[in-house]
């Protein structure tokens, strides 16, 4: 029970605070609102505990016996979120018709997205270095953590969509939704900056 306590409080910390994934839904439910954000939430859901999964039996061991392949990702990785925070600085805005430019992010782009999410590696490695031990049954212990981040994955996305959602009342005019949008590409850029040093 201990043992379980302690992987459900480390995934709620790391599902709730902030990152590449929270501030896109942030983005997403602010811009767009929560219905159409429910593909980029369940991709979220999905293919992060995939990539738990994945990790757990064996793609974590590439990067200790190749840590080159680490620093290719890193630097991939980084590249993308400057691409992804280009794409959200200029999300949202009206047209000419007046509908918002841009749309959510799909369920296949936002699943795909945990495998260049740097935070997303983070808590995936460490996940398994502190929660299934050496000499311990692997399966058992990778499918815990995949059950536990599939539990806290889903709260944590509606939670941020929300969050995006109730703020974007604030952003009646496109004046303040590309100050927004242009403040939420920073801090998902310079989320991403502690990985690469």
């Amino acid at each position: 029970m201990e043992h379980l306590l302690a992987i459900l409080g480390f995934a709620a910390v790391m599902a709730f605070t902030p990152g590449p994934n929270n501030t896109m839904l942030m983005v997403s439910g602010a811009n767009w609102g929560v219905l159409p954000s429910v593909p980029h939430m369940l991709g979220i859901t999905i293919g992060f505990p995939l990539m738990v999964f994945a990790v757990g039996m064996g793609l974590g061991g590439l990067f200790q016996t190749y840590p080159v392949l680490h620093e290719i990702l890193k630097y991939v990785s980084f590249v993308y979120l400057l691409y992804l925070a280009w794409k959200l600085a200029r999300a949202g805005r009206h047209d000419a018709d007046g509908a918002r430019q841009g749309r959510p992010m799909s369920f296949l782009a936002a699943a795909l997205f945990q495998w260049v999410n740097p935070k997303a590696w983070i808590m995936a490695v460490t996940a398994m270095a502190l929660f299934v031990p050496a000499g311990s049954p692997m399966l058992s212990g990778v499918l815990l953590l995949v059950a536990v981040f599939a539990l806290m994955s889903l709260p944590s996305a509606a939670a941020w969509c929300l969050f995006g959602t109730a703020i974007s009342g604030f952003l009646d005019s496109d004046r303040r939704i590309a100050v927004f949008n242009a403040l939420m590409a920073l801090i998902l850029v310079v989320s991403a900056l502690p990985t690469l040093f």
